[in-house]
């Protein structure tokens, strides 16, 4: 009797974890989908109200699931956007917030999402003010960019965010070979709205790239 209670007891306990590993894994979908709309296709007061009600969304996504390191890092991707389609110092508390959880997903698991958090946190380091207004810093920026590649290497986001990151800093070449890596990692079968977007920028930046190689 124990050991069919046993039996029945772990068949339940996969089943249920299997469906709330379903159910978060659907949950994510549908915020990157949300995401990719605002970021890309809304302006002005349209973007800031996706963004509030995206950002509120995202909070109960990490309440529900908070050991998941991948919650902490849509989190923190959805109140950087926030951030910056805000702008001015009025921006640098989401983007304060956005650091904790970034910082607390690679806490939980660096590896998650491919190294998304240190790539995303990398972005951050480069685009917030330095001190004493902020905490931007291209030396922590850099290294950030480099443990995101380390964990994927030929990522279509990591590879466009430091060739961002490069051409800001004038390293041309550099920002050129990132560009062609993203520009071949092609679209995802599951983020194909936001990859083309990507895509359209990898073009825009490459040829600004190639302009400032040919003079």
């Amino acid at each position: 009797m124990y050991k069919l209670t046993m039996t029945v007891y772990l068949i339940l306990t996969c089943l249920f974890t299997g469906s709330v590993s379903a159910n978060e894994a659907e949950q994510l979908l549908s915020i990157q989908h949300t995401w990719a709309e605002a970021n890309y296709e809304l302006t002005d007061d349209a973007q800031i109200n996706a963004f509030t009600t995206l950002s509120a969304h995202t909070a109960l996504f990490v309440k529900s699931y908070p050991d998941s390191a991948q919650t902490h890092i849509w989190h923190g991707i959805v109140l950087a956007s926030f951030a910056g389609a805000k702008g001015g110092l009025s921006a640098l508390g989401l983007a304060k917030d956005a650091k904790l959880s970034l910082e607390q997903a690679i806490n939980l698991d660096g590896n998650a999402l491919n190294g998304s958090a240190y790539a995303s946190l990398a972005t951050l380091y480069s685009k917030v003010p330095g001190w004493p207004i902020g905490f931007g810093s291209d030396k922590k920026a850099q290294e950030n960019f480099k443990l995101a590649l380390a964990l994927n290497e030929k990522g279509i986001d990591n590879n466009y965010l430091y060739a961002e990151f490069l051409y800001g800093e004038k390293q041309y070449n550099q920002a050129k070979t990132h560009l062609l890596t993203a520009q071949a990692a092609g679209v995802r079968d599951n983020r194909q709205k936001a990859d083309q977007y990507r895509q359209h920028a990898i073009s825009q930046l490459l040829a600004k790239v190639n302009k400032k190689l040919e003079r």
